[in-house]
Order: structure tokens, then C-alpha cells, then sequence
């Protein structure tokens, strides 16, 4: 039996961690193996397989459910008590690896470049002291190793199968290469924007493009209309709230000497509330239509969900905040213009999600880079935000 509540000085700050380092060695070692295996939204095969091994071997007992990926976990505590939550997403993305790592992805033109594997080994460490700790827990711990996160809409996959209709409470994180290791950011209410996708299709009549009296051109009007939507946000939107309009695809025309019938346009919007969600769209919607209209064209302009806001609960925050305190350095940390799924849970179950640093140098390569490198020294910080958010919310919910 390892030594599992060995106080240790690790890494940066001198941080206590109450966690052996016979464990830390192994949750290390397993994140490289993850590492060098990555695996696509719902394509986390292998990676599934892995968790639920290691799981079982320990003793956790891993829950039948209708996901195809993604694991399912429970762990039973010694007193009565409402059912919690503790969630890592598992899939990578479709990036190539540039980081020279000695163990850096073997899967060409796949690569954890956001990190999930530091959140999920993160999560078998936590799983591993919960089990051992059974006893003096109170209700059901469960652990969710979630799929897809990235693409295809992960959380709303894991709400079909009904894993979490008993859930009271969730818990998560991100890492972020933007904080130095040791540091977690927590804060209640905004932390990460609601990330939604738009489409534009202008419909006008092609020509010669020697002869465009002949026709209705799209390209130009395309280009008002590009012009036009980054006023939705500085005339509409107010100066204290936060919200971005980004056009990042344009495509039309299919030679050099022919104006086209069609246009499309692509593209995203950040928002952290809903009434601004509502504001940036009904104007977006309008200025497409009316710009088409006056170029004597049609638009079509189709609208989609990303990922909600993330809306931290306060009193989940408030929760768990005594006991991430003793472990490390908390910080009121920066928002971020990028989304996660998590918010999605949040819907419907109150939850909190932290930012916990895993590099903090200036020139640290950021999410979704070919360069991105979270510090193995960020996994017992992980592994300890897990263990105390565990703690917080389950007493919590007995109150």
C-alpha cells in the first residue's frame, strides 16, 4: 500500500500537497503514455479502455451507460449523502505535435494540444486518494472522464444518457498555460464565454466579370457586410460588457474571369451573458438581411451553439474555496474568450470550474498551439483541486 497523505514540498511556491510521490510518479508516467496516444472527439477508444483498466484494477467501481466513449465512475462514501460529480474531458484535437517532447504524440496529425490529458490523469489521481478515503466521504462521488469535448457536443452526449439526473453538484477545471504552476484561479460568475458559430450565404446572379452590370455581385456585397458586423459590438454592445464578432472564413468564386452566384461567410461570436448572446445575434441577423437587400440580393444566416458561458455558482465557490486555499495559491483569475462545454452542465446542475496554471513562462505557447506544453508539475495541483472539490461540494450538499 503506498503512503497516499505523505505532506510533500512540490513544485513552484513550495506548495504542500497532500499526496505521496510514489503516486505523483505514477499519474506522471501514465499522462506521458496518454500523451503519446491521443484520440479525436468520440474516437477515444483506446483511451476509454485505459481509464476504465486502471479504475478497476483499483478497486472503483466503473458504471454501465449509453455513451460510446468516455467513463463512467463511482466511488461510495462511508456516510449517508447526495450524489457529486467530478469531471475531466479525455479527447484531443487534430493538430500535429511541435513541441520536441521525448514523449510528445505518436498519432500524426493528433495532439492533446489542449491539455485534457493533464485534467483527466488529474482525475485518476484524485480517484485513486478518494477510494482509499471512502470512508470519511459522505454520498457518491462520481467521476466523469467525458468525450468530445472539442467537437460534437460531448456534455449534451453524457446529459442524453442520463448520467447526472442524480447529480447535485459538478466540478471541473482547465488548465492554463497563462498561470504559473501552483496557482488556481477561482472565482464565482464569469470565467469562460458562450462560444457560438454563424453562416452566411449571400445569393445574388453571376456574370462576366467584364460585364458586372449583368449581374448581382455577392463578393461585393459580402465585403459591407464583413465591414458592417464589427460595428455590432462597438455600437451596440456597451463598453463594460465583453463580446467579440470574428468573420474567419469567406469563400466564393470559382475562376478568375466570372463573378459568382453565391457567397458564403463563416465565423464566431463571444459573449459571457445572455441578454448580450441576444442583442449581438438580432443585430447580426438584421444588418445581413438589410445589406443583401440593398445590393438586390438574398442572405441566408443560420446560427449555432457552441458552448455556453461558463457561470460559476457562488456558493459552490465559496464552497470549496477554504479547502483549494491550503493547498495552493488562489487568484482572481483573467476571463477567457474561449469556450467549454462544462457550461452546458451548468444549465442545468450549479457547478464551478476553475483555471489551474500549468506554465506561466512569458513566452508559453497557449491553447490549441502546436507548441503547447502544460508542466507535469501542474498534475498534483490538479489532483488536490479534485480531492478538495470533492470534500467541499459533498458537505455542502448535506447542508
Amino acid at each position: 500500500m503506498r503512503p497516499l497523505f505523505v505532506y510533500q514540498k512540490f513544485g513552484l511556491g513550495g506548495i504542500k500537497m497532500v499526496i505521496s510521490a510514489s503516486l505523483i510518479e505514477e499519474i506522471t508516467a501514465l499522462r506521458h503514455q496518454f500523451h503519446q496516444q491521443p484520440e479525436l472527439s468520440n474516437h477515444e477508444v483506446k483511451t476509454t479502455a485505459r481509464i476504465t483498466k486502471i479504475l478497476q484494477d483499483w478497486g472503483i467501481t466503473v458504471k454501465q451507460t449509453a455513451l460510446n466513449t468516455g467513463v463512467v465512475a463511482e466511488i461510495q462514501g462511508g456516510h449517508p449523502g447526495k450524489e457529486i460529480t467530478l469531471r475531466a474531458d479525455i479527447d484531443a484535437l487534430p493538430v500535429t505535435e511541435a513541441t520536441g517532447l521525448p514523449w510528445a504524440s505518436q498519432n500524426t496529425g493528433v495532439m492533446h494540444a489542449c491539455g485534457h490529458d493533464i485534467h483527466f490523469c488529474s482525475l485518476l489521481g484524485a480517484a485513486f486518494l478518494l477510494q482509499q478515503d471512502r470512508a470519511n466521504l459522505s454520498g457518491t462521488i462520481q467521476l466523469l472522464f467525458q468525450p468530445a469535448e472539442e467537437q460534437d457536443h460531448g456534455a449534451e452526449q453524457v446529459l442524453d444518457a442520463h448520467v447526472l439526473d442524480n447529480t447535485v453538484a459538478m466540478a471541473g477545471f482547465h488548465n492554463n498555460p497563462n498561470l504559473p504552476v501552483g496557482t488556481i484561479g477561482l472565482k464565482a460568475g464569469s470565467l469562460m464565454a458562450g462560444c457560438y458559430h454563424f453562416d452566411i450565404t449571400l445569393h445574388g446572379a453571376g456574370s462576366h466579370g467584364a460585364a458586372p452590370e449583368k449581374g448581382r455581385d455577392p463578393i461585393v456585397a459580402q465585403a459591407a457586410i464583413v465591414s458592417q458586423l464589427q460595428t455590432v459590438v462597438s455600437r451596440n454592445v456597451s463598453p463594460l460588457d465583453a463580446a467579440v464578432v470574428s468573420v474567419t472564413q469567406v469563400h466564393g468564386g470559382e475562376t478568375w474571369n466570372v463573378l459568382p452566384e453565391t457567397v458564403t461567410l463563416g465565423g464566431t461570436v463571444r459573449t459571457f451573458t445572455d441578454e448580450a448572446t441576444v442583442l449581438v445575434k438580432q443585430r447580426m441577423t438584421k444588418l445581413v438581411k438589410q445589406i443583401a437587400a440593398a445590393f438586390d440580393q438574398t442572405a441566408d444566416f443560420e446560427w449555432a451553439i457552441g458552448a455556453y458561458p461558463i457561470q460559476n455558482d457562488a456558493q459552490l465557490v465559496e464552497a470549496i474555496r477554504p479547502l483549494v486555499s491550503a493547498n495552493a495559491t488562489v487568484v482572481t483569475p483573467t476571463v477567457s474568450m474561449a469556450g467549454e462545454d462544462f457550461a452546458t452542465f451548468q444549465q442545468q446542475i450549479p457547478g464551478v470550474f476553475a483555471f489551474i496554471g500549468s506554465n506561466g513562462a512569458p513566452d508559453a505557447a497557449d491553447w490549441h498551439d502546436p507548441h503547447f506544453i502544460g508542466l507535469d508539475e501542474t498534475l498534483p495541483v490538479g489532483i488536490q483541486y479534485f480531492v478538495d472539490a470533492a470534500h467541499g461540494l459533498s458537505t455542502f450538499a448535506a447542508k
